[in-house]
Parts: structure tokens; sequence; C-alpha cells
């Protein structure tokens, strides 16, 4: 049973994943709260979401890693206000000067002219045209893209230019831009999958504190499915003791839903991750963070990361090996996987002037 952890510690920051700000190892110096009295509000200013303004120079990046599945990454925002405690992004959150704990889920860089960043890329006659992947570090549609509409824009740039894009997220607000999205799946240049961890609700409000729920997510896949638009889900991170009994439900639900797809990746705790996420388990699930703590490191090789290419994302031994012949089997169990999407590269166009038509 999985009780709310506010329920048993009254100290546990309330809609937040870390628990903890650990030190930028980046940085010489760092700040904390060293007399109580001085700093009367000093809780409620690390609960409170603030957001960056960047004039970012730059928004596509190449992607050198060949165990990811793409090629070129664009990500609007730094920092990701869902607070998922185990993400791989937060250690990114350092190379802008913050921590990868409480700072990355409540100081978010909003890069607000990367539309028109992105259109000055694909308008560089050396721009050859590939599959580029939004949200390939942090969410795309996380709450501020509500206000921003930032994604929005991206998604008309591509259309504009018929280069063909790839999402994914945890947010059903990517259903606010179906409109988009329908015109660009017509052009076969869209492939859209959404993040589910598991089908347990009560694991999702601890491990995913600001996410959609799943049943919201699972609504996402169906409607992109009936809408003809080609979908799958991310069954990932794989978490021994904690979501891996799940595999077969989750894949259940979204097949049913209409997915076609399915990937999924084990946990790994690389950097200030693994201080962050021990520190999580420990005062939210005691009674069984032991056990979950060494089947991680059982993954790894006595460790809770591995930063070999290939076998990070899928870890070795018993307990990774079970997952793996789990997931093929239920993945063919619900018929998942049976065929591979192409992006169709042949329609991208480099228009001048205003002739750029939407639709």
């Amino acid at each position: 049973m999985i009780m709310h952890p506010e329920e048993k510690d009254n100290s546990f920051i309330k809609g937040r994943g870390a628990q903890i700000n650990p030190k930028n190892h980046f940085l010489k110096g760092e700040y904390g709260q060293d007399h109580v009295e001085g700093i009367d509000d000093w809780e409620e200013n690390e609960r409170k979401t603030q957001y960056i303004y960047d004039e970012s120079k730059t928004i596509v990046n190449t992607v050198k890693s060949p165990d990811v599945g793409m090629a070129f990454s664009l990500n609007p925002y730094q920092g990701c206000e869902h607070g998922c405690i185990y993400c791989y992004a937060r250690n990114s959150h350092e190379y802008w000067g913050y921590s990868a704990g409480l700072d990355f889920e409540s100081k978010i860089v909003v890069k607000h002219n990367a539309p028109q960043l992105l259109r000055k890329y694909f308008e560089n006659k050396n721009w050859t045209p590939a599959p580029v992947s939004l949200s390939g570090n942090t969410d795309c549609y996380q709450p501020i893209e509500r206000k921003m509409k930032l994604t929005r824009q991206l998604l008309e740039v591509c259309l504009e230019f018929r280069n063909p894009v790839g999402i994914i997220t945890k947010n059903a607000l990517v259903l606010r831009d179906l409109d988009i999205i329908q015109e660009l799946a017509k052009l076969n240049l869209i492939c859209v999958y959404t993040s589910i961890t598991s089908v347990d609700e009560k694991l999702r409000l601890i491990l995913e504190p600001r996410t959609a729920s799943y049943k919201s997510r699972l609504k996402v896949v169906e409607t992109l499915s009936k809408n003809n638009i080609p979908t799958g889900i991310m069954n990932a991170p794989l978490i021994p003791g904690l979501n891996d009994m799940h595999v077969h439900d989750t894949l259940k639900a979204a097949a049913e839903a209409g997915a076609k797809w399915a990937g999924y990746t084990i946990v790994r705790l690389n950097g200030a991750i693994g201080e962050i996420f021990k520190d999580w388990l420990f005062k939210t699930l005691p009674d069984r963070a032991d056990k979950v703590w060494h089947q991680i490191e059982a993954c790894h090789g006595g460790q809770v990361n591995d930063s070999r290419f290939t076998t990070r994302m899928r870890g070795e031994g018993q307990f990774a090996e079970i997952i793996r012949q789990q997931f093929k089997l239920y993945c063919r169990k619900f018929h998942l996987n049976e065929s591979r999407f192409e992006y169709d590269l042949s329609q991208f166009r480099r228009l001048k002037g205003n002739q750029l038509s939407l639709f």
C-alpha cells in the first residue's frame, strides 16, 4: 500500500519530487539555511516556481549518443515543473548554474525566442532535413507551455518547412495542438509518444507529482490514434520494485487505447540524481527503500548508474533480463512494435519571404 508522504512526514515538500537541493558541483560556493530566524519564508520560497527568460543563441542540439533514438533535439524549456524524481535531465540544470534538485523543478528557464531560432536554423542552406525531437531533455508541454505556446509555434515552423518532428510528453496539453499535429500527420511528418510509467495513480502522485494522470495520458493516446496520428508510449523508466510489475497492465492499456509502439529503459541514477533519488526513496517509501535501491544496483553491476552506451539504458544481470523478457513478451501479446514508422524527408522546403503556408 502506498501512502502519500504528507500523511507520514509533515516536512515533506508538497507537490515536489526532489526533497533536497544538492550543491551544484560546477560551483565553488553554495547557499544554505544557517539560521532559521534569519529567513522567515525560506520553505515557501523553495516551493514557488520561478521562470527565467533566456535569450538563447541556438536551439537545435546534435545528439551524439547512439542509443537514444534521435539525431537532433529541441527543448524550449530547461528544467521541468513536472518534478519526476528519476529524471535524467536533472543534471543538465547544473550547466545553468542551478541545482539538480528542487531548482530543477522550481526554476524554469524559458527560451522565449525558440521559434525564431528554429526558423533561422531551417533557413540555413547547410541544414539537411532530419527529424527533430521535441522533449529530448525536458518536457515541451510542461505547465508554462499553456501560457507561452512555444511548442505550438515550433510545430508551426516544422509544418511551414515540412520538416519532420517527434514529440514525447507526459502532459495532456499536447491535445491543444491537435490541429497542427493532424496536418503534420497527413504529410507523414510526425510521431507522438506519451510517457506512461505505470497505471498506479497513487504511485504517480509521488513519482511524478505535477504530471497528467495516467488516465489522461491514455486518453491522449486514444485521441491521437482515432485521428490517425502515429502514436506510441515510453514505459520508462522501469524501476525494479516500484513499477516493473506494472508492465503488463501498462502495455495492455496502451494497446487498447491505440498505441502502435512501446519502448522502455531501466532507471539509471547518474550524477546528482543518485543522491536526490535515494533521499526521496527513503523518505517516501521507507518500508521498501533498501530492496528497491539494491535491485537498481543489481541492474548496473553493483552501482546505480552505468554510463556505457546501450547497456546504460537496458541494464544487465538477472533483474534486467527478466524485465527485458517480460517487456518483449507483452509487446508481442498486445501487438506492439509490429511495424516501423518512417518519416517522409522528401517534402522539406525552404521558401523565401512570406510565401510559407501553414495549411
